[in-house]
């Protein structure tokens, strides 16, 4: 029964995708009110965030994406779904069914959106997406898109230069066998989710005050291949080795955020730990995660307890994780640490005006 509900949820989630793909911004509210529970809640990455109704989600987010990208198509390249079995240490709902994905939104920039300038240009928007369904509609909504790369797009750098790549597009499988629209195999969805269950328990062998900047005590050779590719968000980068992984991002953030099993309030929303064929999902949104004890992008450490919205599609291969992809609301993040890039960028819109140097 569990195989056919995901397998439902899958596809209502897909023809809705569909059909906003080939919808004009007039019909787009019908699909929907079909599709949403009428109490939805919606939650996008700053400075969106929190939305509550399906008026509102059409209000507030839809329709002033579509005006700002009248053309927009979605282009996934992961999709999955599965029954959350209430595993994660996060406190995910076992029983929750959800529906996940990640990819590409491209459309023309004809309207400002979100205080960015319109560049008349085609423009990728990174997102990563999960659903919690009910009833064969959505009923939660957790929404990653990288605004930073569009605000890059459109001509404005607001953090110093990523220590991984950075630029173009971010690409999706290798495979190319992302979109899981069958059921999958559940011996090979246990062992990519045990897998990765077992990477992240390396992960937590990490203690900041005995390891410092060592970062063997979490083995993660073990898990990863050594050609492995780990694609983040606009200010980290992507990464394609488990070295440029270690250096460009895991010793920038363990010096920043390097606390481990922390045990605090809030505990956030738990995305659902899914593993599905050869692929594997999962997340937080605003969850504790550490407190800030070193100094990250150039923003000295405040000491706060921080919350994350980070979330993961994982790619086994063979005996080995080969592929990450893990978008993170970079914005929400600096504002925690006191940095309000939104404001930084209307201060360079402002100093474009003039003809005044920018900086970051």
């Amino acid at each position: 029964m569990s195989n056919q509900l995901n397998q439902a949820n899958k596809a209502a989630v897909w023809d809705l995708w569909q059909r906003l793909n080939h919808t004009t911004i007039d019909q787009a509210p019908d699909l929907l009110h079909a599709a949403l529970h009428t109490d939805v809640n919606w939650n996008v990455s700053a400075p969106i965030d929190q939305i509550m109704g399906v008026e509102a989600v059409i209000a507030d987010f839809w329709l002033p994406l579509r005006r700002a990208f009248p053309d927009l198509k979605r282009a996934p390249y992961v999709f999955m779904g599965g029954i959350d079995d209430g595993s994660t240490r996060y406190g995910s709902t076992a029983g929750e069914e959800w529906v996940s994905g990640c990819g590409y939104m491209t459309g023309t920039f004809v309207n400002d959106w979100l205080g960015i300038p319109a560049t008349g240009k085609k423009t990728n928007i990174w997102f990563g997406v999960f659903y919690v369904m009910r009833e064969g509609k959505i009923a939660e909504a957790y929404l990653q898109v990288d605004v930073l790369s569009v605000i890059r797009q459109a001509g404005y750098q607001l953090m110093p230069p990523a220590p991984g790549f950075e630029g173009g597009k971010i690409p999706g499988p290798l495979a190319k066998d992302g979109i899981l629209l069958t059921e999958q195999d559940p011996l090979e969805s246990r062992k990519t989710a045990q897998l990765v269950g077992a990477m992240a328990g390396g992960m937590r062998r990490y203690v900041r005050a005995r390891d410092g900047g060592d970062l063997r005590s979490m083995q993660q050779n073990k898990y990863w291949h050594q050609d492995m590719k780990w694609y983040g968000p606009s200010g980290i980068g992507g990464c394609f080795t488990l070295e440029e992984y270690e250096d460009f991002h895991q010793r920038n953030w363990l010096h920043g955020f390097g606390d481990r099993d922390i045990d605090a309030e809030p505990r956030g929303r738990a995305m659902g730990w899914i593993g599905e064929g050869a692929y594997c999902c999962g997340g937080i949104w605003d969850g504790a995660f550490s407190y800030n004890h070193g100094d990250y992008a150039g923003i000295p450490a405040t000491g706060k307890l921080m919350t994350m919205r980070d979330f993961d599609w994982w790619k086994r291969e063979g005996e080995f994780l080969i592929e990450n992809w893990v978008p993170i609301d970079m914005i929400d993040l600096l504002r925690q640490l006191d940095v309000d890039l939104m404001a930084r960028l209307r201060d360079q819109i402002e100093a474009r005006k003039r003809g005044a140097a920018e900086l970051w």
